[in-house]
């Protein structure tokens, strides 16, 4: 049966076991090596690859993808409304009106984002719906001065569904009694968590509450936007500030979280880069083994020339070996990353239990699990560069094995 000579005799050459059983030794750990770093490159990548999925979904999931604010007021915010759905890549929009106080209760105070919402439009273009532990958006009712908060602010002021706060404003009200600050009592109606830090500062109230509370006469402070994509948001809030008539103020989601996205986004190339060393250490080692193997061979390679074995035949020899040994720690590497990249969110939250201890708070960071998300296209690009840097670290080895000169080296058999 046709054999392919230096298929057969790399594969035998790697199969056998050898005096030397240090040359093994370097061979494995050069192969476990290579498998280890392919592994925690998947897993790294696919961690970045989740915390960058969650900041679009759970972050922009909450805050305008883009804002159409008046000056100061929008006096007409119904037609601005109308003629902002109307633009193609605008999915939805509602009205707001947002402002800046503080929340006591429990015996605590707590910094608070207040946001003046209309329920049965904030559903159309916020996640917070998706997300209530306690309650919902259909109980802000107009008039009855309820609150919805996160989780994290609730359990910092030691709040419950039902429970009364005090909602204070840094703006000072002059009575005969002196100046005194704006302040007003909040029922709790509900309670959300997005695992974000936005859990413990934003708050949602009814709309007409809030121009109560702000005074803004009956009228929206801006129309916040839901876009089909969210990297043409500048552009779309733009295009949609053209159309109206008036001026107005744009901003957008890059300006208020962008320096987030870019910071994931350079960590997931720089730890890419740095974890990507590692692999080409690993992969190099493949040369101190051949190297070894070449030396511990050199009788055979001999015995193979004076039998007519060119030295191209010779050389491929010796890169089939290399090649067994790149091609199956990345493979196993591979399947170790995928398999890692699918199920480190759940070990970590069991580690977390186990020890009881949380490695993400989310006051220190934007969620509070480990999320992952396993992108192939990651997968081709770190299993292709092993692939290649495994068989680039068996040229130079397989050409010292091939410029072995037979009667030298026969000469003290």
């Amino acid at each position: 049966m046709f054999r392919p000579l230096s298929l057969y005799v790399g594969l035998r050459y790697t199969a056998a076991k050898r005096r030397n059983h240090f040359i093994s030794f370097i061979s494995l750990t050069s192969m476990i090596g290579l498998m280890l770093g392919v592994a925690v490159l998947i897993i790294v990548l696919s961690v970045m690859n989740g915390f960058d999925r969650e900041l679009k979904q759970r972050i922009l999931g909450m805050v305008p993808h883009a804002v159409i604010q008046g000056n100061p007021d929008l006096d007409d915010w119904q037609e601005v409304d109308r003629e902002v759905e109307k633009h193609p890549s605008v999915i939805a929009a509602a009205p707001f009106i947002q402002g800046q106080g503080m929340v006591t209760g429990g015996g605590d105070v707590r910094g608070v984002m207040l946001n003046g919402v209309l329920p049965e439009q904030e559903r159309s273009v916020s996640i917070i719906e998706n997300h209530m532990i306690e309650g919902g958006l259909d109980d802000l009712k107009s008039g009855e001065f309820g609150i919805i908060i996160g989780r994290q602010m609730a359990a910092s002021l030691r709040l419950q569904l039902g429970d009364r706060v005090t909602v204070v404003l840094p703006e000072a009200s002059v009575t005969p009694a002196g100046v005194l600050p704006r302040l007003k009592r909040f029922t709790v109606k509900g309670v959300f968590s997005v695992g974000a830090e936005l859990d413990g500062n934003y708050t949602l109230i009814h709309m007409d509450d809030a121009s109560k509370l702000i005074r803004t006469d009956g009228k929206a402070q801006g129309v916040r936007l839901l876009v089909d994509d969210l990297f043409q948001a500048p552009k779309v809030a733009e295009e949609v500030a053209r159309q109206l008539s008036g001026r107005h103020y744009i901003s957008d989601w890059t300006r208020t979280h962008g320096n987030l996205f870019q910071a994931i986004r350079m960590e997931k190339t720089m730890i890419g880069l740095l974890l990507m060393f590692i692999v080409a250490v690993a992969a190099f080692n493949i040369v101190s083994t051949l190297v070894m193997v070449v030396t511990d061979k050199t009788a055979d390679i001999a015995i193979l020339r004076t039998m007519g074995a060119t030295p191209g035949r010779v050389m491929r020899i010796f890169m089939v070996q290399g090649a067994v040994i790149g091609i199956t720690g990345t493979l196993v590497g591979t399947a170790l990353g995928i398999l890692g990249a699918y199920n480190i969110s759940g070990f970590i939250a069991w580690l977390e239990a186990f020890m009881g201890h949380q490695f993400l708070s989310a006051d220190v960071y934007f969620i509070s699990y480990l999320p992952s998300q396993l992108q192939w296209q990651d997968v081709w690009v770190i299993s292709g560069a092993g692939l290649a840097m495994s068989l680039l670290a068996t040229i130079y080895p397989a050409w010292r094995a091939s410029r072995i000169d037979p009667a030298e080296a026969l000469r003290y058999e």
